[in-house]
């Protein structure tokens, strides 16, 4: 089991700057990969961004360049630094935590956080 709890969300203005932390109850090394996702209201939920026990990380294209994530392994916690937001990134932010052992996967999903952007 793996328990998650974001933090950070709130109300900024458009070309704003917010970072979302998201903290586990066990090891982040032991988590094969994390992820922040968000959804908007009446929209599906859409992946973020991701990064690996490796290191590597991704982004969805609407974010690339200005949303960085990151983690502190000695704090096991994932961060999701949010620049030049734009009302369209309003949404609830959720982390996500995926482990896997052998052919078992298993995914994990933190409460949300809210993020509005106002124009």
């Amino acid at each position: 089991q793996v328990r998650l709890v974001e933090s950070g969300g709130g109300l900024v203005q458009a070309g704003g700057s917010l970072r979302l932390s998201c903290a586990t109850s066990r090891s982040i090394l032991s988590i094969a990969s994390m992820g922040w996702y968000r959804q908007a209201p009446g929209k599906q939920r859409e992946l973020v961004a991701t990064i690996t026990s490796g290191g590597s990380t991704d982004y969805a294209d609407s974010v690339k360049g200005r949303f960085t994530i990151s983690r502190d392994n000695a704090k096991n916690t994932v961060y999701l630094q949010m620049n030049s937001l734009k009302p369209e990134d309003t949404a609830v932010y959720y982390c996500k935590g995926r482990t896997l052992r052998g052919r078992d996967i298993n995914d994990y999903w933190g409460q949300g956080t809210q993020v509005t952007v106002s124009s």
